[in-house]
């Protein structure tokens, strides 16, 4: 039976990079590939698959919240990969692990585990629980060279936790960071907020 693969990273961990590789790798062996990404994904376009890198390619299939994916979609493929897999339902990912078992195809799902409060995403929730293999796609902190583990989201360059978790960005507002500076970024702002309402202001 073919595997149902979760490649999580922070963001700039060039997760998107190695999906966009593996798609020319297959297709450089004169295979099929269906790549997916979630509907609410919009940066680039609501069609398009982008790197940070410049790289790009159209998707086969965008799926929305309440869309269910058959199988009949990837009965020609030799392999589905899926960018921006944190944002999929529970429910679509049940159905990605189908089509490893029905129609014996690899699946390989990229994309961030954690929200910018280190809260799991629906998605990647999901994906920890049932995938086959789980591998991490590293890079570093954006203070230091220790592996990232956080994705911090910056507002006019200062750290903050307020927003929705289901967010778009890039490097104007989300960067990677190891744990301790993650931590220490959000307690300056802090300090800084109440440093700012202590004198009159109105705070970050």
């Amino acid at each position: 039976m073919a595997k149902l693969y979760f490649r999580y990273g922070t963001v700039g961990s060039a997760k998107t990079l190695n999906l966009l590789a593996v798609a020319h790798n297959y297709e450089s062996q004169g295979k099929t590939v269906l790549v997916v990404k979630p509907a609410f994904d919009t940066r680039f376009g609501a069609q398009d698959v982008v790197s940070r890198a410049g790289l790009r390619r159209t998707a086969d299939l965008t799926l929305a919240d309440d869309d269910v994916p058959t199988g009949d979609v990837a009965a020609d493929a030799d392999c589905v990969l899926v960018d921006e897999a944190q944002f999929l339902t529970v429910e679509q990912v049940d159905a990605l692990r189908d089509w490893t078992r029905h129609i014996d195809v690899p699946v390989i799902c990229y994309g961030l585990r954690t929200d910018f409060r280190t809260r799991l995403f629906d998605g990647a929730r999901r994906l920890m629980e049932v995938a086959d293999s789980i591998e991490e796609v590293k890079t570093t902190c954006i203070d230091c060279n220790s592996k990232a583990t956080q994705n911090l989201k910056l507002m006019d360059g200062v750290a903050t936790v307020d927003g929705p978790s289901k967010q778009l960005g890039a490097e104007e507002r989300y960067v990677p960071a190891c744990f301790r500076h993650y931590q220490e970024r959000l307690a300056l702002a802090r300090l800084a907020t109440q440093a700012s309402m202590a004198s009159g202001g109105t705070g970050i």
